[in-house]
This record gives C-alpha cells, structure tokens and sequence, in this order.
C-alpha cells in the first residue's frame, strides 16, 4: 500500500505542475486538424505573398519611370513585408488553443484537469509562443527560398541581414501570438477576438495615421502591429527597434494578465 502510494506521488511530482500542463496542452494543439489546416495556410500564404511582393519589386526596376526604381533588395525584407498579412493564418492557431474549447465546451475538462487558471494560460502561452516562434522561422525561410529568384539581380540574401530578418520575424509572431491568446481568454469569441485584432493591428493605427498629424502618429506608433513593424525593420525613427519590440511585449503581458484575470473571475 505504502508502495503504491509513493509511486502515485511521484507520477503526480513528474506528471503534474506547469511541465504536465504544457504536455496537455502540447498534445490538444497537435490533435486537431484545425491547427495542420492554419500552418498549411501560413506557409501557402508566405509563398504566396512573398513572390508577389518580389515581383513588384522587380518590376519597379524594369519599368520606363526611373522614379519607380527600388533597386536591390534584401530577400529578408520581403519576408517581413509578407507578414502584413501573413501573420493572421498564424494567428488563428494562438486565436483557436483557446476560444476553440470555449466555443465546443471542453474548457470545462480543461479547468477540471488545470484547476489553476493561472497555470493552464501559462501552459497555452508557452505552447502559443514556441509554435508561432518556430512556425516564424520556417515561413520565414520559405519567403526568402521564394523571393530571391523571383528578384533576380535585384535581390541579395546577405547571411547576417536575412537570419535577422527571419528571426525578427518569428519574434514578432510570437509575442503577437500570446498577445492574441490573452484577448481569446479574455473575450471568450473568436469572432470578437479576431475583430479585435484587425482593429489593433490594422484598423485604428490606419486611421490615426491617415489624416498625417503628428500627435496622432505618435499615438499609432505605440500600437502592437505597428511597434512590431519598426522592431522587424530596425527603425529608428519615432524610436530604437529595442523599444518597438518592448511596447510589443508590453502588449502580450498586458493581453495575458486581462486573459488571466477574466479566467479567475468568471466561471468557465
């Protein structure tokens, strides 16, 4: 009896805590074809993308306005372009790991296995940011195989520049991955999140720039789509890529503490 009750307390010391969350959640993720049929969409649309992107780019230097010429570019910066819109099929797995099990119930089972809402949305946080990192990585590499022969002449992939760019990018995705995790928790509606998202990233930092009034493009400047873009391009200009990737963090922190605070909160 003694023995079996040992045995039992260390399957719960091994099994158990945030490593045994992750685990189960790790294997929810994997076990729906919804998260193949988002990762198959990612890479199609980084193709996709990223060739036409290289196309424009070619052409504005074959064309008869001078004015339109680009001249070389770096493959990278054709990767980083592409996420404008390749970043919302990689969304959509972070989106889907949590309002998914609202939407079909087994939230519930989830709760019943986690009870720790705290633990349970930093096992789903860690799995979101770890997949969308490396699914960065590879739709990254993806756009570069694409883009550069599509450039022709007017493409370069130098070494330092595109491994940069590519793990800029996947770092981009995933903070925005866990930001968009932390909404899903929060709201509880794909929809509503995902209405959300288009907003914050798109939408609003749009139509505050659109009028071109400074105080104004400051204030879209803070937004996470738009930090993330001046982190991904190195600018320094309203400020340092360290910052923009900070006010991006600072939005993933901020999304995961509402999430979390709604999950204490309300019943599941």
């Amino acid at each position: 009896m003694t023995t079996l009750s040992s045995t039992a307390r260390r399957t719960d010391r091994t099994g158990g805590g945030l490593p045994g969350a992750i685990a189960s959640e790790w294997t929810k993720l994997w076990s729906v074809r919804t998260t193949w049929w988002a990762l198959l969409a990612s890479v199609l649309l980084m193709a996709a993308t990223a060739g036409q992107l290289a196309i424009y780019a070619a052409n504005a230097n074959t064309n008869d306005d001078p004015a339109d010429d680009v001249g070389v570019v770096a493959a990278g910066r054709i990767v980083i372009d592409s996420m404008e819109l390749t970043q919302y099929a990689v969304l959509a797995v972070a989106l889907l790991v949590i309002t998914a099990e609202y939407a079909t119930g087994t939230i519930r089972a989830t709760l019943q296995w986690t009870p720790s809402r705290t633990r349970m949305l930093l096992a789903k946080a860690t799995v979101v940011g770890v997949v969308t990192f490396t699914l960065g990585l590879l739709i990254g590499a993806i756009g570069v195989a694409v883009a550069r022969p599509v450039l022709g002449e007017w493409g370069s992939v130098p070494v330092g520049q595109t491994v940069g760019d590519v793990a800029a990018s996947a770092t981009y995705l995933a903070l925005l991955g866990v930001f968009t995790l932390g909404l899903g928790a929060a709201l509880r509606s794909a929809v509503l999140t995902l209405t959300v998202l288009f907003l914050s990233l798109m939408i609003i930092p749009l139509s505050l720039q659109e009028p071109d009034i400074p105080v104004l493009n400051r204030i879209a400047d803070l937004f996470p789509g738009v930090a993330g873009a001046h982190f991904m391009r190195g600018d320094t200009d309203p400020y340092p890529p360290a910052v923009g990737l900070a006010l991006l963090a600072g939005w993933a922190v901020v999304a995961l503490l509402a999430g979390g605070m709604v999950l204490r909160r309300r019943d599941a």
